[in-house]
């Protein structure tokens, strides 16, 4: 028998966490649910779950500080719940190192679905390597003044130093890196690197985006107003 994901669930409403602990259950999924920051965080550390999925608003230590302290110590996918779509709650949590986002209320099927994006991305924890595996991106290191990527190793240096990034920012330098010069759209890198089939939010394209400059170098990857973003050669 195959192994159960097993989710960290972080929600303070009793009826929701009730409710989507079950309905998880029903899906397949193992959950360790808890009703504020602290005791996820404890329960992170305790279990090592596979996936982590963080409410912005729980008490003790909220949803953005939670996810910065796993991010701190683990490249483990995490999708943050807003229940505002406008709040700047869900660039917080982008920005604190999330992969993704849901907004309450959720349909449980629409949670189900990005949960299984996200860990199909993933490798279902096998990092960025999935990205390889995919056959996007040929093996060998790519060079790119200052900047190598090696798509074998999965690694990455900057002016020969290993520049450290989660597996949603290698894919989405593996992306930019397999067609240099070349611009990508915003809804293009959300089919290819969170594997929406649907239309999605672009804030998290953007976001990481920047994350992904302050760690390879700003003007590395341009800005192309109207049509996206592409990797200087």
């Amino acid at each position: 028998m195959a192994e159960q994901t097993h989710v960290l669930f972080v929600e303070d409403d009793d009826v929701i966490r009730e409710a989507t602990q079950l309905a998880l259950e029903r899906d397949g999924f193992a959950v360790t649910a808890m009703p504020d920051g602290l005791s996820g965080l404890e329960a992170f550390r305790r279990d090592r779950p596979d996936i982590a999925l963080l409410d912005v608003m729980v008490p003790g230590l909220d949803g953005v500080s939670l996810c910065r302290r796993i991010r701190d110590e683990s490249t483990v996918p995490v999708i943050m719940l807003s229940a505002r779509a406008d709040s700047i709650d869900v660039v917080l949590g982008l920005e604190a190192g999330a992969d993704d986002y849901v907004t309450k209320p959720f349909d449980g099927a629409v949670l189900v679905a990005r949960i299984r994006a996200v860990l199909r991305r993933f490798g279902h924890a096998g990092g960025a390597r999935a990205a390889a595996d995919s056959g996007e991106v040929e093996g060998g290191v790519l060079t790119f003044g200052d900047l190598e990527v090696d798509t074998d190793g999965m690694e990455v240096r900057k002016a020969g130093r290993p520049v450290a990034l989660t597996p949603t920012e290698m894919r989405l330098l593996l992306e930019f890196s397999s067609a240099p010069g070349t611009v990508l759209s915003r809804d293009k890198l959300l089919e290819r690197v969170w594997d929406y089939g649907w239309g999605g939010d672009t804030r998290v394209v953007d976001v990481h985006v920047q994350r992904l400059r302050t760690k390879i170098g700003q003007d590395r990857i341009e800005t192309v107003r109207g049509f996206g973003y592409k990797l200087k050669a």
